[in-house]
């Protein structure tokens, strides 16, 4: 399933390659909207999310987030992450530090996301309200009160949204044709 944006439903999928199985659905407002209308679709057990903004995801890592949420029946899903290696600070008011919090205990979420399918639709249907705010489908799920594993990722799954990523990206892509 993608969602993609309203009324461009038609070229995205002149996109996906020919022989692949792919229903392309117009998304909503926000990001959490798409991916509940990519949900509506699914008719498997365990989803996957996942974003444009991180291009260089690798069936290896879709791989293990699957085989680990199958290994665990009492979580509802699991997330790509990976540990924060910079100091981390809180920060206040006229931009004056709080306090330095512990990064031993910090990643950073990243997609895709993997969950079993009844526990993300009722993490939407129980916090719609919210919808809007979430950064992510792990936030709605723990809001529901569901357990979400992390996965470490490469640091090869950057998530482009500068001109910097973009020329980070095109190297390791060009790094990875390399290589094969």
């Amino acid at each position: 399933m993608i969602a993609a944006p309203p009324g461009a439903e038609g070229e995205i999928a002149a996109l996906v390659p020919e022989g692949l199985e792919t229903e392309v659905v117009a998304g909503g407002s926000s990001r959490s909207e798409s991916v509940a209308a990519a949900l509506a679709l699914a008719r498997t057990d365990i989803v996957g999310v996942h974003d444009a903004a991180r291009p260089l995801v690798t069936a290896e890592l879709i791989d293990a987030l699957v085989t680990a949420l199958a290994r665990s029946p009492q979580a509802a899903g699991i997330i790509a992450a990976a540990p924060i290696p910079d100091t981390v600070k809180r920060v206040g008011d006229a931009r004056t530090i709080e306090r330095t919090e512990d990064r031993e205990r910090l990643w950073a979420a990243q997609t895709p996301q993997v969950f079993y399918a009844e526990a993300l639709r009722e993490a939407h249907a129980s916090d719609a309200g919210s919808r809007a705010e979430a950064t992510d489908d792990a936030f709605l799920v723990e809001r529901a009160g569901g357990t979400v594993l992390i996965q470490p990722a490469p640091g090869t799954n950057l998530k482009v949204t500068t001109a910097a990523d973009l020329t980070l990206a095109r190297l390791l892509l060009d790094a990875r044709d390399g290589a094969t």
